[in-house]
């Protein structure tokens, strides 16, 4: 055994709970005695009135994940906490419990605010995925220490993390048992492949300490059924007793009784045997519940609700008929009175899209144009805006699964092939887990169209973990690749279908086409953010200028979302005397100097530039190196993040504003320029 001493690390996690769960029911163990658990049913219950919260705030939320996991959630904290004392130390001393599932976060949420964890309550819970709330969309150590080891969101990403928790126990002979829960959807990704593979193999060694795995297994995914529209994950899970697992079966995932009797069989097998993983593969009803989002083929897996009142008939059944609690009565009457007071304000009548549209119009029309485009997906199609072309031709895309880094390397074999491939995903996924792919991509001289959508802080929501915040600088410097920011459906549209021609006219010239990256917001914008405006790859626009009406003049460089911000932000610094050049750089990491440097040297050298970005490398940084390689004297505010990880919030603007980001940072850093 090691000999090694690691350094001390606070352990800021909150302590065995005192008091039994709020809301209960009584469970019987495998020696008979009785068990005090969360009512699986409650716990439903919370995550239905969470959710409605952050949709009537403007934010997406997830219900089908931990709905399905719910009995056995309710189980595992039993357990741990009944295992826990004043005489056995704190539950965190004897047990790891880790969440690769983060979509499912909420359900934790609930739970632990049913046992008052962490000074948790049903009122804290309001707060859910608002930027005043620690309870973030997915589960972030930076905010919510009290309740999260591991932070998650990205699936797979956890796994590999625990595996280190119970080597790292293994190394100093400590016999703590570490939980760790993913879903089924997660086992596709390759990090998740790799410690599947490891952690029985390292026990085998004797370099792991007790561990148990819970799959959440029922065949859903965001999109759809995965066998249907990916691939069975069958083999995969009958091949764990191969890998060295001990794999447990539980049919009824959602028997609470059934989830208490697996789970304590797992942990005494772990425990009299480190040497050999145990895999709980629970087979779960995604959206249970709720026989709407059970049946619907994506398992509910966003909130099905739009309205507080709708939250009447989806308590009862959750609650099969029986009365349900006064105080989620009353949370669903807060709510009803806030939607009532929000109909009755005020409301915009500019129209605005989303960015996606374009994108999907473009493809659309080049395939039918008879471009081979190819659609590769990773699940998301639906929020990129891929899903549209997929359904007008429904026999030129495959989806490979959650899988981003095989979703790339798919369509660089096609691109080889002279097809022109576009690929899909988030952008937080798309330049990290498809990072190695991308660059093997192009050093085999297989380029691909990537549209990489919800970049920066424009998927508030779901926080820290989805946020893209180094997407520039993870992709300007790798060779032969054009990197395009978004504003609008108009310029989507032209410039993906630009991307399109100049691809498919490069391959039958014999060149190797140029990478298209494509990042995008998930809001919606105007159409177009002056009308008349030409849009060209690797062309900035001049989208406002009043500069001539102006002593003072300063140019403002707005990247993709924030492009909005600058425009809000004109006609403010008009009144206050000062003229601007507004521009949209559309191309960001080679940038049409001679369009800024024309507005810069009427704007005498004064800059300021905004991005939803991480300053360290991001827009700011490139055009700021190449105007100092032109020679034109310039003074320069840069807008972005300053070195921080992001939060949840329910709208982008939340985020912009408190990182000083928004059109009233944009008018102080001119005003100052000035």
């Amino acid at each position: 055994m090691s000999t090694i001493s690691p350094i001390a690390v606070k352990n800021h996690l909150a302590g065995t709970p005192g008091q039994p769960p709020q809301f209960s029911v009584e469970v019987g163990c495998k020696n008979g005695r009785a068990l005090q658990v969360s009512d699986p049913q409650s716990i439903r219950a919370m995550i239905a009135l969470m959710d409605m919260q952050a949709v009537m705030g403007g934010a997406a939320s997830h219900w089908g994940g931990p709905a399905a996991l719910s009995e056995m959630w309710s189980a595992l904290h039993a357990l741990v906490f009944e295992s826990s004392g004043e005489s056995r130390g704190e539950w965190h001393e004897n047990f790891h419990v880790i969440n690769d599932a983060g979509h499912c976060e909420n359900g934790l949420y609930a739970i632990k605010a049913n046992y008052g964890f962490a000074d948790l309550s049903i009122e804290s819970l309001k707060g859910f995925r608002s930027i005043k709330s620690p309870l973030s969309g997915h589960g972030e150590a930076h905010l919510f220490p009290q309740g999260v080891l591991m932070s998650n969101g990205p699936l797979g990403s956890s796994l590999p993390q625990a595996q280190g928790l119970a080597f790292a126990d293994a190394l100093t002979s400590k016999k703590r048992l570490t939980v760790t829960t993913i879903s089924d959807g997660a086992c596709m990704e390759g990090e998740a492949k790799e410690a599947l593979s490891a952690i029985p193999g390292f026990a085998a060694q004797g370099k792991m300490a007790p561990f148990v795995l819970i799959i959440s297994d029922n065949n859903t995914k965001l999109s759809g059924r995965i066998d249907e529209q990916s691939f069975s994950m069958g083999p995969s899970f009958e091949a764990l007793e191969s890998l060295g697992w001990r794999v447990l079966n539980l049919e009824q995932g959602n028997n609470l009784q059934a989830c208490v009797q697996t789970l304590e069989e797992a942990f005494e097998l772990a425990r009299q045997n480190p040497n050999q993983p145990v895999a709980l593969r629970a087979k779960t009803i995604k959206g249970f519940g709720v026989k709407k989002t059970e049946e619907a083929p994506s398992g509910g897996h966003g909130f099905p609700l739009k309205k507080p009142e709708e939250l009447t008939s989806f308590l009862s059944e959750i609650y099969k008929g029986a009365e349900v609690p006064s105080d989620f009565i009353r949370w669903q009457q807060e709510l009803v009175d806030k939607a009532s007071a929000k109909a009755s304000a005020p409301s915009s009548a500019v129209k605005t899209i989303k960015v996606q549209v374009g994108v999907s119009e473009a493809l659309s029309q080049m395939a039918k144009e008879g471009y081979p485009v190819y659609s590769v997906s990773s699940d998301l199609a639906g929020s990129t805006g891929l899903a549209g072309f997929q359904k007008n031709y429904p026999d030129q895309y495959v989806d490979v699964g959650i899988a981003e880094s095989n979703m790339l390397s798919v369509a660089a074999g096609l691109s080889k092939a002279g097809f022109i491939p576009v690929v899909d995903t988030f952008a937080q996924f798309g330049v990290t887990k498809g990072a190695l792919p991308f660059i093997m991509a192009n050093l085999s001289e297989a380029p691909m169209i990537s549209i990489f959508s919800h970049a920066g802080f424009q998927d508030a929501a779901d926080g820290a973990s989805h946020q893209a915040l180094t997407y520039f600088s993870m992709t300007s410097a790798v060779p032969n690749t054009q990197v395009i920011c978004l504003s609008s459906r108009d310029e989507a549209y032209a410039l993906v279908s630009q991307a399109v021609k100049d691809f498919a006219q490069a391959r039958r010239s014999g060149k190797t086409p140029k990478n298209y990256v494509f990042f995008l917001g998930r809001e919606t914008f105007l159409a177009t953010f002056k009308e008349g405006l030409e849009y060209k790859l690797g062309r900035a626009q001049t989208v406002f200028d009043n500069s001539d009406e102006h002593k003072k003049s300063v140019t403002i460089v707005a990247a993709g979302p924030l492009l909005q911000q600058a425009l809000i932000a004109a006609p403010i610094l008009k009144d206050k005397g000062i003229g601007t050049i507004v521009i949209n750089p559309s191309t960001i990491n080679e940038p049409d100097i001679d369009t800024i440097l024309t507005a810069v040297k009427k704007t005498k050298g004064l800059v300021v530039t905004v991005e939803d970005h991480q300053l360290t490398s991001g827009m700011g940084s490139i055009l700021a190196h190449k105007l100092a390689q032109s020679g034109e004297a310039i003074k320069m505010k840069s807008l972005g993040v300053n070195g921080v990880f992001g939060q949840s919030a329910y709208t982008a603007i939340e985020l912009y504003s408190k990182h000083e980001m928004d059109s009233l940072a944009i008018i102080k850093a001119a005003e100052k320029l000035t």
